[in-house]
């Protein structure tokens, strides 16, 4: 039997996607090159934006669609779905079944509702409910429908996240946030957080290790505020820096994301600081640059604040790089309060940022504020937002020209069989000459030009 999924929104997202592929690969299942072929579907959801939904539910009515053909309905458009039409036709009259479920925040959220608006979908797994997938599958198998059982919510972490062949990985290490940002819906779909055990962590990195695996990014909501008894966050990093040494493994890159900046501490700093197999660069979320929206956002930290953890950084890690989110046009925002966080990014100079404006999400607390901004001035806002952003970019990334980087390389560049694609330590795009034996090793590149955000370099 084969199956195909669609991931939308965050990492997270992507690493359970993988876990849960692992799941259908053990059983048998061979993945499908198309939707329309496969026997089960899995659409892993994300609901942070009202936009993300919007498109899920365009999905789901295409899903709709795809089933009255894969059924030889009479009033179906064949020619739509050419494969589907085929497939249907090829089994004398007896098109096999698709089985389409959804999972992630957005099944979490429409758990009891999903079903009623959308005929399409047959099983609507939330957060909590995910274990419950190979009981899925078997029924699936037999041909039979797999009914749910009331039970407590309870949030397990997967085996591994690994996808064969990568040579870069997700590690969940803690699920969940307690934070209750009035603008995010995580808290409620996601739940409280919880940790995982390191020796759980530490096991799944050795079976990373052991498939070649060069790059691990920790994941977590509020990656950070990982505690296990008596191991914070900077232990715990501490601790995988010193095992990935003496089990000789080849990951020779540990990323986190994402973090809040009421988390980040010196000792974390330091950690990053004196183990090399820390990457420098940070992802660190300041969201705005007033004091004002930072309190209605309920963020718990200050600009100055913000600005003491970026000196720090910058002090004891000078050739780190520094990305972020910014979100522009929330409830009572002034343009005085825009300049706050355009001045905030002159100060900081972010080489990367993820700039939206702000979503109303039903059953957050900002979703009920006064003084909501119109939709055009929230798009002038976050149009200057990112020009400034744009041209810090360039700026930074002109500066690297010349320097000699080492680069990941993890593919054969899509415009040029010849050339490689790779990243640096800091997360830039690198492509370069060299033959396909040298993917999934660190090369030195020397960077000689920047077209758009991607380096051209050449081998040292």
């Amino acid at each position: 039997m084969t199956y195909f999924f669609e991931t939308y929104g965050c990492q997270m997202n992507v690493a359970e996607s993988f876990s849960v592929e692992r799941i259908f690969t053990e059983r048998g299942w061979t993945k499908s090159p198309s939707a329309q072929t496969a026997d089960f579907v899995i659409i892993n959801t994300c609901t942070v934006r009202a936009t993300a939904e919007s498109r899920i539910a365009g999905r789901l009515g295409w899903y709709d669609s795809l089933k009255l053909v894969r059924s030889l309905h009479p009033d179906a458009k064949y020619h739509v779905f050419p494969e589907a039409a085929a497939l249907a036709r090829s089994n004398a009259g007896k098109p096999p079944p698709l089985t389409l479920a959804v999972m992630g925040c957005m099944a979490e959220r429409l758990l009891q509702t999903l079903k009623k608006d959308f005929p399409a979908v047959d099983y609507v797994i939330g957060n909590f409910q995910k274990k419950n997938i190979a009981d899925i599958l078997q029924a699936v198998e037999q041909g039979k429908t797999w009914i749910p059982i009331d039970e407590e919510p309870v949030y397990s972490f997967a085996q591994t996240s690994y996808e064969k062949g990568s040579f870069s990985a997700f590690v969940p290490i803690m699920h969940g946030c307690n934070n209750f940002c009035t603008y995010c819906i995580v808290p409620y779909v996601r739940g409280r957080e919880v940790s995982r055990p390191p020796e759980e962590i530490l096991k799944e990195i050795d079976e990373l290790s052991a498939n070649n695996v060069r790059e691990i990014t920790v994941l977590g909501q509020n990656v950070n505020s990982y505690i296990w008894h008596d191991i914070d966050f900077p232990k715990l990093m501490k601790m995988i820096a010193e095992h990935l040494k003496k089990t000789n493994s080849p990951v020779g890159w540990v990323r986190f994301m994402s973090s809040h900046p009421k988390d980040i501490s010196d000792r974390l700093i330091e950690v990053i600081r004196d183990e090399r197999v820390m990457c420098r660069h940070i992802h660190l979320p300041v969201q705005h640059g007033s004091n004002a929206v930072l309190g209605a956002m309920n963020r718990r930290y200050t600009r100055e604040s913000y600005l003491e953890t970026i000196d720090k950084i910058k002090n004891l890690l000078p050739d780190a790089s520094l990305s972020t989110d910014i979100l522009v046009g929330f409830p009572g925002e002034t343009e005085a309060d825009v300049d706050d966080t355009l001045d905030l990014m002159e100060k900081v100079q972010f080489v990367t940022a993820f700039m939206y404006y702000y979503n109303p999400r039903e059953g957050t607390k900002a979703c009920t504020f006064e003084n909501q901004i119109p939709m055009e001035i929230k798009k002038k806002r976050l149009a200057k937002i990112i020009a400034l952003q744009h041209r810090v970019i360039k700026e930074l990334m002109s500066r690297r020209l010349g320097q000699t980087v080492t680069v990941l390389a993890e593919s054969l560049s899509r415009d040029n069989k010849e050339e490689l694609l790779g990243k640096t330590e800091q997360d830039e795009r690198v492509v370069f000459t060299a033959g396909k034996e040298s993917i999934g090793s660190f090369i030195q590149v020397k960077l000689i030009e920047l077209t758009g955000n991607t380096f051209r370099g050449i081998v040292v």
